[in-house]
């Protein structure tokens, strides 16, 4: 056995050992020691391999794997230009504290710095955004052991999960690891070492168990907040059901992001970016308490910068802190005790009127009428709003919603009506630098990776979903997704019509710079792709679609943007007390 097929073997059953079970690849020569371990791997059944020749797809791909399987996903590429390409969804990851690991194949170390072909140098390529770089490159000879490469792989696997690194307050803060891979001439295998038994001095740990067992993780106990000022939970990406919980032990308003696994239950409040707009509920604030990542809303931005309100951080580190205005940070918390006064209740109430103020603006049903599944047919034409509150309602229990940046993750803020406890749904984003790329892959690695027997739903606008076409493109012998990809298509980017940009003195550029409206027709690229796509212009149309899911399938809401900014303006002027 040559060592790059030693090397590539024992890296990919150590992978097995520690728990990996969704490997993607984007092929090339100098990976391809890799390549075959991981196809041997998947045709014995211990892991699903899924290839993409787009690299920068495939990082996303696994990305959303790691989302919808809460593990690591390994992403494996050839070197050069290919590693590069990994470098958004790595950032992404970075910022989410998703376990991907990338591992890049390279050239031995004696060819850097000479212009080989695809020689660049790949050591730290990602900087400080992985939590770890680990390098390990091919001897000249196979080693007598390879305790060495399943340490290595040990150590990539537990600092990507959190279980290595310095200073989690709470829970382990992992993330993005670097494994770069030097393999040396023979790449590929002789016939007899593609697959079948390693050599005893290759083997692991006879009852394949990893090489090192990692040590479990003990919670730290919760502190106890006093009931004290007038208090708001905000609950942002990824935290989880304990903002939740503590909003309701506590009786405070809960103004949770649709990413964050918090909104569900009595507490959310789900007009809060408008009610924060009110000095008669706004103005009160004197704590908050801040869980996840919160960064979809201005108003949010704005009250965890104000001098005169306590910021409390709950989690670990980093946490969200544009102001620098984070007093004091805990592991877990509790109340001291339910918060008696009327606080909750005024927020309550000033919700239901303001979303009721809402849906009139933006739903406008039609008198009597009613779809075959009994919701509200709302009057033509279809917008964004509305779209947002359809897909909403369709999620079943178990099931998952992959949303997208920009204007439809604002409209789900605004439209999405809480899910009742328990019921084990999730809404996931990539809201960790919020940018618009690689969504359609992220959704697809998503619907793939959740251990649900629900399918998944995709939220997108059609520039995002433009963005990332690629992540349509499969073999014909990779796994497909049940999941319908629903494109907001306005020809454009409507995000920028209710910002700065959108006012009159930039109209001249706005088309043009901003909006960028590029005319693609979706159909003609879904069937070029050979995917299932329906065009709908009515909300019972898209009801009806979105009943009638089977695989992969893309399902285009056609809608107007020429009156975004009006209405959005019209919606900031809907917050009322009651």
């Amino acid at each position: 056995m040559n060592p790059s097929t030693a090397l590539g073997r024992v890296l990919v059953d150590e992978l097995v050992r520690s728990g990996v079970r969704e490997v993607v690849l984007s092929p090339g020569s100098r990976s391809a020691a890799l390549a075959l371990a991981l196809h041997a791997a998947d045709a014995r059944g211990e892991l699903r391999l899924h290839v993409r020749i787009d690299e920068r797809s495939a990082a996303f791909l696994a990305l959303g794997l790691a989302k919808g399987s809460h593990r690591p996903v390994p992403v494996v590429t050839t070197s050069g230009t290919a590693a590069a390409n990994l470098h958004p969804a790595i950032l992404e990851a970075s910022h989410a504290r998703v376990p991907l690991i990338a591992i890049t194949a390279d050239r031995p170390t004696e060819l850097r710095g000479t212009e080989a072909n695809q020689t660049t140098d790949q050591v730290k390529l990602y900087g400080d955004a992985v939590r770890a770089y680990v390098e390990v490159a091919a001897p000249e000879v196979v080693p007598a052991s390879a305790a060495a490469w399943r340490a290595v792989v040990a150590r990539v696997v537990g600092a990507a999960v959190g279980r290595t690194g310095e200073g989690p307050i709470a829970r382990p803060a992992g993330g993005p690891v670097h494994l770069n891979v030097a393999f040396r001439e023979p790449l590929v295998p002789d016939a007899e070492d593609v697959d079948g038994p390693l050599p005893a001095a290759l083997a692991g740990r006879p009852d394949g168990a990893p090489w090192r067992r990692p040590a479990p993780v003990t919670p730290e106990p919760a502190s106890t907040l006093p009931l004290g000022p007038r208090t708001v939970v905000v609950a942002g990406d990824d935290a989880g059901p304990a903002a939740r919980m503590l909003a309701e032990e506590a009786a405070w308003p809960l103004l949770a992001e649709p990413s964050s696994g918090a909104r569900n239950g009595t507490s959310p409040i789900a007009t809060y970016r408008l009610l924060l707009g009110l000095p008669e509920l706004a103005d009160r604030i004197e704590r908050v308490v801040v869980f996840g990542h919160p960064t979809l809303s201005r108003p949010i931005s704005r009250l965890l910068s104000r001098d005169d309100v306590d910021v409390v951080a709950v989690g670990s580190a980093p946490y969200t802190d544009p102001g620098n205005r984070v007093s004091a940070v805990y592991a877990a918390v509790r109340a001291e005790a339910r918060d008696e006064s009327a606080w909750f209740d005024q927020w309550k109430r000033a919700d239901a009127a303001t979303l009721a103020a809402v849906e009139e603006i933006v739903l406008a049903p039609a008198p009597g009428l009613t779809s075959a599944m009994g919701f509200p047919v709302f009057t033509p034409p279809l917008n964004g709003w509305q779209v947002a509150r359809i897909v909403s309602q369709d999620v079943p229990p178990g099931g998952q919603l992959v949303v997208g940046s920009s204007s439809p993750i604002r409209d789900l803020d605004l439209m999405a009506v809480p899910y009742p406890v328990g019921q084990r749904r999730m809404i996931t984003a990539n809201r960790g630098l919020a940018g618009i790329d690689g969504m359609v892959s992220t959704a697809v690695g998503a619907a793939l990776g959740r251990r649900s027997d629900e399918g998944t739903l995709a939220l997108m606008g059609d520039l995002t979903f433009l963005h990332d076409s690629n992540g349509l493109v499969t073999g014909r012998s990779e796994p497909e997704p049940e999941l319908t990809v629903v494109v907001v298509s306005d020809n454009g980017g409507s995000i920028f019509a209710t910002l700065e940009q959108g006012d009159a003195p930039y109209a001249a550029a706005f088309e043009r710079v901003f909006a960028t409206p590029t005319a693609v027709s979706i159909g003609k690229l879904c069937r070029a792709m050979g995917v299932v796509h329906r065009l709908v212009t009515t909300s019972d149309e898209l009801e009806e679609a979105l009943a009638a899911a089977d695989g992969l399938r893309v399902v285009e809401a056609r809608v107007d943007r020429a009156d975004r900014r009006e209405i959005d303006l019209q919606i900031r002027r809907a917050a009322r007390l009651h």
